[in-house]
């Protein structure tokens, strides 16, 4: 979301100045694939990078959910002690897209389990993602399928998988018909990149009375309040609806189910709202669950039919989160901005490869073949792409590799300490959500929310409506679901209708309450920090300056201060009012810039006592972005008048 321009000296020849332009945009954007390798081993291939890399350890804050203890201790946290850490997938062989380690109910045996893949698209089961303080359980899965044949034993233990250990009730979240394709956020990134660039090659920006209307032709804010809408569902569902399971469901369970299981948690769990804690959930949600990062990002720009910036629009889903909410957050919009960009640098291991087993066979040199005797087993890979002396590439977590302690300060911010979890052992039942306590014979009761509507399907598990399950399907139809689905809106219809509990300015007794979002057209706003700073008129005056000139608009700024200086003189004498610095700001149409304090190498002049900005972070929010921090060069920028663009940026803020 940038545009750089360079300036050429008026003596360079023209031939010269096309040669270097063209150079700089091959390299921007390679046309071959091997290009963007030549570039990671120029920038991580000398030897003494990859011993800088090699001694490098992880953060030992966050959790990695790279190995069972790491998911024990997950589990741990949470409260889940029904559930076990399963290391069934350990070699892939049950499915390649998971990860080595899922969880998995306590009743259910890995010779068990294994035969429940076969029934969901690329062997992606239902598998525990996180447990509410109040009993309830979030699950995530693909979708079935149909043409399986289900026997007995399998039939028992699907049932056991989706409910759970202790469920009764389970609720299917279907995500493919109320949240955007891939396709659909590409086309929406793209709209939004355009509009906030402009014409790059003309430099002519879309006029201001047309910007609203084009950013609202884009759909990029509607799809960030879709994917809001349906997490803020689930997260009612959770918090009101004791103990009952909540499976999201997507056809390949790779894209939106990764953005609302994150987004979930991100409104009920505190931890998550803290900067190791989202790292750690970009771990268990995006890198573990097998989202496509190298498929979605096109990094080699091999295959642009997958490109779609889904982890993008989840960045912007948690903006607006913290932008209503951001006295709830300990992270802060300069770490949401550093992982955005972090994004675009094809060097970092976490977004190189579409799953764990693609991530394994990078970082041991290793591939796998598969045989029908061993399965799947390591074999040296043929092509050279994988050779020893590739890179080691770092994870995007290493902040120390990017950014100053300076900036990494920025990333967080102080809140108030959590209290323990309090857990309720017959979980919430001030809803009158009756859940009609069967035997172990029968199952439990299955429901589908789409379109913010229950229904209970007959077709909903394909094992229950087949031939071969007639008992199943007898006795589903004698349970009572139709009784329990006003319990289950009235959970939907108490929170989305008060304003108490998901307002801004609400203070809630349970820190474990969800911070619903409110969704209405004003509420939310762009992301200008993120995709306003790359317009050219925004570059003007946010890029760093050579140590040895000033920047235009500070030479300006000691121009204005000189004149006032002169006007207060002047009026002394006449025993006039002194102009204000609020009346001086008034009258100047250009004052785009407030200024704080002169270049420290300089005679300084007096400073302006202008009033400062409501946020002490955007005096120095770019230092990261743009080198060194305005405030080091004496000029400061003030977002409340500047122009960009000058109609649609004040109406958004609002």
């Amino acid at each position: 979301m940038r545009v750089v321009c360079f300036l050429f000296d008026r003596l360079t020849p023209d031939a010269q100045v096309i040669e270097m332009t063209h150079t700089i945009a091959r390299t921007y954007q390679p046309p071959k694939p091997g290009s963007v390798l030549s570039f990671q081993n120029a920038a991580l291939g000398s030897v003494e990078m990859k011993q800088f890399l090699s001694n490098r350890r992880h953060d030992a804050h966050m959790n990695w959910f790279e190995s069972a203890s790491d998911w024990e201790q997950e589990l741990d946290r949470c409260g889940a002690s029904s559930w076990r850490v399963s290391s069934v997938n350990d070699r892939f062989e049950m499915s390649t897209s998971l990860s080595r380690f899922i969880v998995v109910p306590q009743k259910v045996f890995d010779t068990e389990l294994k035969k429940s893949f076969a029934h969901f698209n690329e062997g992606r089961i239902p598998r525990w993602c996180w447990r509410h303080p109040r009993g309830s359980d979030l699950l995530r899965m693909a979708s079935f399928q149909n043409n399986i044949y289900h026997e007995k034993d399998d039939v028992r233990n699907l049932e056991l998988v989706l409910f759970g250990s202790q469920s009764s009730l389970c609720v299917v979240v279907e995500l493919g018909e109320e949240l955007p394709s891939p396709a659909d956020v590409q086309q929406a990134h793209g709209r939004l990149r355009a509009l906030c660039l402009g014409d790059i090659s003309t430099s002519v920006a879309v006029p201001d009375d047309r910007w609203l209307s084009t950013l609202e032709s884009s759909h990029w804010l509607d799809y960030t309040r879709a994917c809001l809408k349906k997490a803020s569902e689930v997260a009612c569902l959770l918090y009101g609806g004791g103990h009952l399971t909540v499976a999201l469901q997507e056809a390949e369970d790779r894209d939106m189910s990764c953005v609302v299981s994150s987004l979930v948690q991100v409104m009920c769990d505190p931890h998550c709202r803290t900067q190791h804690g989202f790292q750690g959930l970009v771990q268990k949600e995006w890198v573990m669950g097998g989202h496509r990062f190298y498929s979605r990002f096109n990094y080699h720009r091999d295959n642009d039919k997958e490109e779609a910036p889904i982890f993008l629009l989840f960045l912007d889903c948690v903006w607006q989160l913290w932008f209503q909410f951001r006295s709830r957050f300990q992270l802060t919009d300069d770490f949401l901005l550093a992982l955005h960009d972090s994004v675009q640098l094809p060097v970092f291991s976490t977004f190189l490869s579409n799953c764990q087993r693609e991530r394994c066979r990078r970082s041991q040199n290793q591939g796998q073949c598969y045989t029908p005797v061993n399965g799947w087993t390591d074999a040296a890979l043929p092509d050279s792409s994988s050779d020893q002396s590739d890179p080691p590439f770092p994870p995007v977590w290493d902040w120390a590799l990017q950014y100053s302690k300076e900036s990494q300060d920025r990333f967080t911010q102080p809140v108030p300490e959590t209290p323990p979890i309090q857990p309720l052992l017959n979980g919430n039942l001030n809803t009158n959500l009756d859940t009609h306590r069967m035997s172990d014979s029968a199952p439990g009761s299955v429901f589908l929310l789409s379109r913010g509507t229950f229904s209970c399907p007959s077709n909903l598990l394909p094992w229950r409506s087949s031939s071969s399950s007639s008992l199943y399907k007898k006795s589903h139809r004698r349970a009572p679901s139709s009784e329990t689905i006003p319990g289950l809106e009235r959970i939907l219809k108490a929170w989305t209708l008060a304003e108490g509990p998901h307002s801004v300015g609400s203070t809630s007794v349970d820190p474990y309450q969800p911070l619903l979002p409110l969704l209405m057209g004003p509420c939310l706003g762009l992301w200008r920090e993120c995709y306003l700073r790359g317009a050219l008129h925004a570059q003007a005056f946010s890029h760093p300056v050579s140590s040895n000139s000033a920047h235009p608009v500070e030479r300006l700024a000691h121009q204005v201060q000189q004149l006032r200086n002169q006007l207060d003189h002047m009026t002394s004498h006449l025993a006039t009012p002194t102009i204000t610095d609020s009346n001086l700001n008034q009258n100047a149409n250009n004052g785009t810039f407030l200024f704080s304090a002169p270049r420290p190498h300089r005679a300084p002049p007096p400073p302006i006592s202008a009033t400062p900005p409501s946020r002490t972070s955007l005096v120095d929010k770019h230092s990261f972005l743009f080198g060194p921090s305005a405030a080091e060069h004496g000029y400061c920028p003030a977002p409340k008048t500047t122009k960009l663009p000058p109609s649609s940026g004040r109406s958004l803020a609002s």
